[in-house]
């Protein structure tokens, strides 16, 4: 692969110049010490193999052996026999001033790190050569160009500025959420009721570090979506997975239920699961809230991606009482780089979001609030989601074929009625880890289930939302090759 991780953190994805005049371990050498005197690599950080360094390096192991050792000979990078290679914290070469230890300051942040398995996937989905098979992002086949460019044109005469817009967003992206809402889910609100978020993951963003104190409980579905971020346990609470069945959230196992505890849940089209919450366990979900004056965040990204039929009406069309607050977002039915999501609740509750995002980022894009305006007062958003919702429903069908011609004796999985998402169930107990690292020498880029579980987990997200289903197929010939391999050992 063009480019690999250690646990540190170190990224190498650099190539010596072989027609250069300047010796190859020579380029090595500057191209180390200027990582390091970039601060880019702090001291203590672990280089990778000699080994790996040269596969990446298209050179012979000798060479980077001479390159190590010249390193280590200016101080500049110390091998404590067993642990690797480290960026030394000793004296710097003469060509060299000290930088600041960025270790220490990275170390004191309160926002905690991804799990490697994440920051490797963040890294190589923009690495090109992959097929990416987990990635929860439509395709760029998919993607709306002539709708886009439509739009575009009409904006000139809409946009009277480009300028700051208030704590909640752009008026009147506000106005037509609201009938929108209330025509496609149900949802009673005003504009008041909500606010306009760079998307639904700042939503979470702004709830956990404003709605919440610390310590506080945070249950959700066992997997989940969640349990892949660090947002609630950067902000020291508390995450705890609850089981599902097949109508969804196992409610009466939450045992400390009170309003010093959430509920976030994904009823329709589950990430990572594809799963449905019922009509009847949604209605049963929020009588055992309200009953204990426990809020709900319930985010409803994949809603609008049904097949067939709708899903049941969301929690916060049920809500009388105030109790729901409701995100949505349009990464996931349009561009994650539009940055638009909405974030729907008492007046107070928008306010208080609103006042935090503006010491944040000081409002959404004006463009693509001014943008989504139009897609909805026009109606061109719901005919471009009739025509999305058979392009998903055909590239599931497609996935689901592939599946029952290479899983069928190794995996289970489910036929999900929207959403991006099969949940992919191995019958064996495989070690995922390796898994994904021979996926990955395999060109495929997968995003293992234990990502998303609070325990052991030997399953796989799978989505069909963003590989060429040519692709995914063969992709899918290779995995199962894979997981064969390592379940006969």
């Amino acid at each position: 692969m063009k480019g690999f991780r250690t646990n540190q953190m170190i990224a190498v994805d650099w190539k010596p110049n072989k027609q250069d005049k300047t010796p190859i371990y020579r380029q090595i050498v500057e191209y180390i010490s200027e990582k390091i005197a970039a601060g880019d690599w702090p001291i203590g950080s672990r280089l990778p193999s000699q080994r790996d360094m040269a596969q990446t390096f298209g050179v012979n192991r000798s060479t980077v052996v001479s390159a190590m050792e010249e390193l280590i000979s200016y101080g500049i990078l110390e091998s404590d026999f067993g642990g690797g290679t480290r960026v030394a914290s000793n004296t710097w070469s003469i060509r060299m001033s000290q930088p600041p230890d960025w270790n220490k300051y990275i170390r004191s942040g309160f926002f905690r790190p991804n799990l490697d398995t994440i920051q490797t996937i963040n890294h190589m989905e923009f690495e090109p050569g992959y097929i990416r098979i987990g990635t929860g992002e439509l395709s760029p086949e998919l993607y709306p160009g002539k709708l886009v460019s439509k739009i575009f044109r009409r904006m000139p005469e809409r946009i009277p500025s480009l300028g700051y817009l208030g704590p909640l967003g752009l008026p009147e992206l506000g106005e037509a959420l609201a009938q929108w809402l209330a025509v496609n889910q149900g949802i009673e609100a005003k504009a008041s009721n909500i606010m306009v978020a760079s998307g639904s993951l700042q939503g979470l963003q702004l709830v956990s570090v404003c709605m919440l104190k610390r310590g506080s409980n945070i249950y959700t579905e066992a997997p989940s979506y969640l349990k892949s971020l660090q947002v609630f346990q950067s902000a020291e609470m508390c995450l705890h997975g609850v089981q599902m069945d097949e109508e969804g959230l196992e409610y009466w196992k939450i045992k400390d239920a009170s309003n010093d505890s959430l509920l976030y849940t994904i009823p329709s089209y589950h990430n990572p699961t594809g799963t449905v919450m019922s009509e009847r366990r949604r209605g049963e979900v929020m009588n055992f809230c309200q009953s204990r004056q426990m809020p709900i965040l319930e985010d409803d990204a994949y809603g609008q991606l049904w097949f067939d039929e709708k899903p049941p009406k969301s929690l916060k069309a049920r809500d009388k009482t105030g109790s729901v607050i409701y995100m949505g977002t349009i990464s996931k039915t349009m561009a994650p780089g539009l940055r638009i999501g909405w974030v729907v609740g008492p007046e107070a509750v928008v306010y208080r979001l609103g006042d935090v995002k503006m010491q944040t980022d000081y409002g959404a894009s004006s463009v693509s609030q001014w943008m989504m305006t139009e897609l909805l007062t026009s109606g061109d958003y719901d005919i471009y989601l009739e025509t999305l919702r058979r392009e998903l429903k055909a590239r599931r069908d497609n996935a689901l074929t592939s599946l029952s011609q290479y899983f069928k004796g190794i995996a289970t999985w489910n036929k999900p009625s929207g959403g991006f998402y099969i949940w992919l169930c191995l019958k064996h107990r495989v070690f995922m880890d390796r898994v994904f690292a021979d996926a990955l020498k395999a060109g495929i880029l997968l995003n293992p289930g234990n990502m998303y579980d609070y325990g052991e987990n030997h399953a796989i997200r799978l989505s069909y939302a963003y590989a060429d289903p040519e692709d995914l197929r063969k992709a899918l010939k290779i995995l199962a090759d894979i997981i064969e391999k390592h379940q006969k050992r």
